[in-house]
């Protein structure tokens, strides 16, 4: 079984993986007469293939038991996939670059710290949602249309997650 300690979230860790999604970085202006802030075009939504479109959605996911454990990590081939919490949900991220295998020693697990999004690459490999304090409600967007996109790879990890504190470097120890 590979043994992951999840680490921080950051742009700059998560940034080979996708997009974390967090308005506290981002650029903004305002709008609606001033009674807004739009934190603009935060990530790049990818929809490929045949009559393909982006769908949003919402997820509401149970809490796992800690420490996490997956049986398999699961692709989007034609498709982006991006999760937004909520109500601060802080959720369990395991990922490992694209292709047909995964290397064990590619794989990486991150924590959220509530307020943070992701947006995972099409193709890109990564673990099922995972929230875990309490039950979460996420706005997904991905892809809609023709063609199988999801694909699973079966692979035995176990994910530590202690009270990690925001802002340390983000990769995580095998």
């Amino acid at each position: 079984m590979l043994e992951l300690k999840a680490q921080p979230l950051t742009a700059e860790a998560f940034a080979p993986y996708g997009d974390v999604i967090d308005s506290r970085n981002a650029d903004s202006f305002s709008i609606n007469g001033g009674k807004a802030q739009r934190y603009h075009d935060l990530v790049q939504i990818e929809t490929l293939g045949e009559e393909a479109r982006p769908l949003v959605s919402i997820f509401i996911s149970e809490p796992v038991e800690l420490p996490l454990e997956l049986s398999y990590l699961e692709r989007h081939p034609l498709g982006s996939q991006a999760f937004i919490p909520m109500h601060e949900e802080r959720f369990v991220i395991v990922v490992a670059p694209k292709g047909e295998t995964i290397d064990p020693k590619d794989v990486r697990a991150f924590i959220t710290d509530g307020r943070q999004g992701v947006n995972y690459r099409a193709g890109l490999w990564h673990g099922v949602q995972s929230v875990i304090e309490r039950k979460g409600e996420f706005v997904v967007v991905d892809r809609g249309g023709k063609g199988k996109n999801c694909d699973e790879y079966p692979m035995d990890i176990r994910v530590q997650v202690e009270d990690v504190v925001v802002g340390e470097e983000a990769l995580a120890t095998v």
